[in-house]
């Protein structure tokens, strides 16, 4: 790019984890007081449309050295957490000032890259688990995790220093930056892979792909689109952790019902009974939370945000995920109906068996008694 544009603005790393059932997130604020957390919402005018049940708890956890691409810079460390079990750890790389783009593509792509990252994360969940634990119901770290990447400028000006439009970057600007793309893709690529694309002021933009974000804001305090697009995440989050419990609990099910099935009456047994109260905890188990996940964030109308909330979450693929959940707890429920018919079916036989040897009991005694 000619002239290329000079932006002051920060790469943000987060990483997602599931540590359990429900966060009881009143009691977060008390564990985390010296951290000086916080339960903000949105703050712009149109964020009323937005409503949330309850607000997750924001902290800042302090720094890490951290090195991108050979040099030495600091990374702000916070965290938010979610009431149906989620932290999101975030660590915010500031650039230097007055970066051309071209070599602000290059620190984004690195901060992204920095390999101590993971080992960071994972020592900082480790200790903000062990200080939370106590508001943490039934605690157990998922194996699923969720990663995206988003890239937040706050100026984008020429070199003399005057504002420029966001319109000044074109799609086959950003493809390094967001799709860590090297050569120049075709302009078919680009409308497949950059289609949301979203401005609400001439100085103003978003730009989502799967995992990564461009957000240029010139309002420091405004991180309402960080906001809703950490929100999305951490929804993507509990159904890829729902799908997985559910993946690993159909052939465990599969496995059950056919020892329950047995040929020794076992359908009279306490095993068909211990096998139907446990289908009915996993059903209940899981529908319960995603219910809870989907509603902690409803939308009542189309303004600025909710479109981009709802752009991520289709990006995501929510819908589809949510319905591979439906799908296999129904297959659960279908199974629980089968095999209670079929407590039910064996029951009344052996109540049928029992009626006929009665009689027969009866009709031998009075025989008997005729003699």
């Amino acid at each position: 790019m000619n002239d290329e544009p000079l932006v002051n603005g920060a790469a943000i790393v987060y990483r997602l984890y599931d540590v359990g059932y429900a966060i009881r997130l009143d009691r977060v604020v008390e564990l985390l007081a010296s951290n000086v957390p916080e339960r903000v919402r949105p703050g712009r005018g149109e964020a009323q449309a937005i409503q949330i049940a309850n607000p997750p708890v924001s902290a800042h956890l302090g720094t890490e050295p951290i090195v991108v691409d050979g040099v030495s810079c600091t990374a702000d460390v916070s965290v938010r957490i979610f009431d149906f079990g989620v932290c999101s750890l975030r660590f915010s790389v500031i650039a230097p000032p007055a970066m051309p783009w071209t070599a602000f593509s290059v620190f984004g792509s690195a901060v992204d890259r920095a390999t101590e990252l993971s080992r960071m994360f994972e020592r900082h969940i480790r200790e903000l688990t062990a200080r939370i634990a106590v508001a943490i119901d039934r605690p157990q770290m998922a194996p699923v995790t969720e990663d995206f990447v988003v890239f937040r400028l706050t100026r984008l000006a020429d070199a003399a220093g005057r504002p420029l439009p966001t319109s000044v970057l074109r799609d086959e600007d950003v493809v390094a930056l967001l799709l860590n793309e090297r050569r120049p893709l075709s302009s078919a690529a680009r409308r497949e892979l950059l289609p949301h694309r979203f401005s609400y002021y001439d100085d103003d933009l978003a730009i989502l792909t799967w995992d990564t974000a461009l957000v240029i804001e010139p309002a420091v305090q405004d991180t309402d689109i960080q906001y809703v697009l950490e929100f999305a995440n951490a929804q993507l989050l509990e159904l890829r952790v729902y799908d997985a419990l559910l993946d690993a609990e159909l052939p465990a099910m599969y496995e059950r019902v056919a020892a329950a099935r047995a040929p020794r009456l076992p359908l009279m047994g306490g095993s068909v009974r211990r096998v139907l109260a446990t289908l009915q905890t996993r059903v209940a188990d899981i529908t319960e939370p995603v219910e809870r996940v989907e509603n902690s964030l409803k939308v009542t109308d189309d303004v600025y945000l909710a479109r981009v909330y709802a752009s991520a979450l289709e990006i995501f693929r929510a819908r589809v995920w949510r319905q591979g959940i439906d799908r296999k707890l129904a297959i659960i429920r279908e199974t629980y109906e089968m095999l209670n018919a079929e407590a039910q079916v064996a029951r009344s036989e052996l109540l049928e068996i029992a009626v006929v040897l009665l009689i027969v009991a009866e009709l031998v005694l009075a025989m008997v008694g005729r003699r």
